[in-house]
């Protein structure tokens, strides 16, 4: 049995700020392939980017700290996250 830190877990997080046509999709899922994560980044319609992480839940919790950190492409304001029950939606980390 796994305990609470090693339990699959879906991250959602929408990322505002200068995060569009800066490769910030791109290092997001290089990150997320390090962590060993599925799931997807998108560009929204209104500038922030989408992220949708799926794997143990402290890799995810690193790519929230990752997410908003002083490391990534462009420039990060604010980083709102969601946990919710994981889907078996992807196979791989893509960006879209």
């Amino acid at each position: 049995m796994r305990s609470n830190d090693e339990a699959t877990v879906r991250l959602n997080a929408w990322v505002s700020g200068q995060v569009q046509g800066v490769g910030f999709r791109w290092w997001t899922r290089a990150r997320a392939l390090e962590l060993g994560l599925v799931g997807e980044a998108r560009n929204l319609p209104d500038g922030r980017v989408a992220v949708a992480a799926q794997g143990e839940r402290a890799a995810c919790e690193r790519l929230l700290v990752l997410l908003r950190g002083n490391d990534t492409p462009g420039r990060v304001d604010s980083v709102a996250k969601q946990w919710v029950a994981p889907t078996g939606v992807w196979t791989a980390f893509v960006e879209r």
